[in-house]
């Protein structure tokens, strides 16, 4: 209608009344199209309308059928290998794919985006992995690089003795003997303790050990008492660096056979032995000293034909030795009755520690051997010890084994047994002169004690 009344007014304005109709039907024209396209505004503002009270019912579903789409086509994406080459196989495969994949499309285009949300949550998936990447590398190569140090390590470690050995081969070889030593004098010693508690809380007491437990239990406490100083001054923080090869330049006097090479044990036990053995002819000395003390006694003939025949070479039998074993139970011969220097002979001849109380160590020591000679008689007899061990059994009775045959020491060590187990305790003075009364003239006994160098 303003349309219209401009129109009239112009045409008054220009005095034109002669085209009113034309220009009737051009205003009818006119009217027509702006009536239209005020319907056709109010049809697309009704429809804006419905179309945001839709949008504002049910966003979620929107949202979550974009979101789900978007991953789909993340898939298409994934799976399509995505690069600038083959993008239109990408776009041939979306085209055939889905419908909701083509709405998908659509929905992606640039003037419709998706959701903030799904971006922000793609977003964070996102950083997460790269976050994740760096640190993965990481601890990997700090596992990498901690396994191959500790492997290193533990491999020098392993095979340090053997670069010391090459460098310092005396050095290494004393190591050895000394570790090996260490382990196995806390062996014997566990060993000891053991066998200790046996003897003391037994019913039988010592009598309830073998042979083996009784040597243990005999030598134990001398190589505790001998290698002491020496462990505990290499134990020592600055002492211990001089103090170590002192005690290996002089092992016999700091070291006990746990710590000796198998050279230095037969040459230690050749020293010892010849040591013990010089002292049978004082001792025998000390016998023969004596025996106008017992004139009275009426086994004083038949003493007096033993120490006749030990000085003109041989040796009585067992049977003489035990037909007269009452002449040292009491008297000269007796544990009490005897001199100083009588007992101190004996105690080198047996190859005691010398102490104060040295008739205790003699009485101590001559009833562990006689339990050892009956121990013996209960495992079955001399001639079931080995060989080794009948080198031992004849070095502790005072006979110097080498050289000798097996069939030599057992003949020797049955004498000595037999003797040994038929005397009672008040007979132990003559146990402690068996090594003089069995052994002074044998040759092997003989030979080392008067020649410089044994065969």
């Amino acid at each position: 209608m303003a349309l219209a009344l401009r129109v009239l007014c112009l045409a008054h304005s220009s005095g034109s009344l002669g085209r009113w109709p034309q220009e009737r039907r051009r205003l009818l024209r006119l009217c027509c199209r702006s009536r239209l396209q005020s319907r056709q505004t109010t049809n697309y503002s009704t429809q804006e309308q419905e179309s945001t009270s839709t949008a504002t019912k049910a966003p979620p579903q929107i949202k979550r059928n974009v979101a789900s789409e978007i991953t789909s086509v993340g898939k298409v994406i994934y799976e399509a290998s995505w690069d600038a080459k083959n993008s239109k196989n990408l776009s041939s495969q979306v085209k055939s794919g889905t419908t909701g994949e083509i709405v998908v499309r659509t929905a992606t285009s640039p003037s419709s985006g998706p959701p903030k949300e799904s971006k922000d949550k793609d977003k964070d998936d996102d950083k997460d992995k790269e976050q994740e990447q760096p640190k993965s590398k990481r601890e990997q190569m700090r596992d990498n690089v901690q396994e191959y140090i500790f492997t290193r390590y533990f491999n020098y470690v392993k095979n340090y003795d053997k670069v010391l050995e090459k460098n310092f081969p005396k050095a290494m070889q004393l190591y050895r003997v000394f570790f090996e030593g260490v382990k196995d004098f806390f062996a014997d010693m566990k060993r000891f303790l053991k066998i200790s508690r046996i003897a003391n809380h037994a019913p039988q007491g010592i009598r309830a050990l073998n042979r083996q437990e009784l040597e243990l239990y005999m030598q134990m406490p001398r190589d505790m008492m001998k290698v002491a100083p020496a462990l505990i001054g290499c134990s020592l923080p600055m002492v211990g660096y001089a103090f170590f090869p002192l005690v290996f330049w002089y092992p016999r006097i700091f070291l006990t056979p746990h710590f000796w090479t198998e050279p230095q044990r037969i040459e230690f036990q050749k020293y010892y032995t010849k040591r013990r053995l010089q002292c049978n002819k004082s001792v025998l000395r000390c016998l023969q000293a004596k025996l106008k003390q017992v004139e009275g006694h009426h086994k004083y003939a038949e003493f007096e034909a033993i120490l006749g025949q030990l000085g003109s070479g041989t040796h009585p039998t067992p049977e003489a030795l035990i037909s007269v074993k009452d002449i040292f139970a009491e008297g000269p011969y007796s544990l009490l009755g005897m001199s100083r220097k009588h007992v101190k002979c004996l105690v080198k001849m047996h190859g005691l520690p010398n102490s104060l109380f040295k008739r205790h160590r003699l009485h101590e020591h001559a009833f562990l051997v006689h339990f050892m000679d009956m121990a013996i008689t209960r495992e079955g007899g001399v001639h079931n010890l080995s060989l080794a061990s009948l080198r031992y059994s004849c070095c502790l009775r005072g006979l110097n084994p080498d050289d000798l045959s097996a069939e030599e020491m057992i003949d020797w060590l049955r004498k000595w047994v037999k003797v040994s187990t038929s005397i009672q305790g008040e007979h132990i003075t003559l146990f402690l002169h068996l090594p003089v009364l069995l052994g002074y003239n044998h040759p092997n006994n003989w030979k080392t004690i008067y020649c410089n160098k044994t065969p």
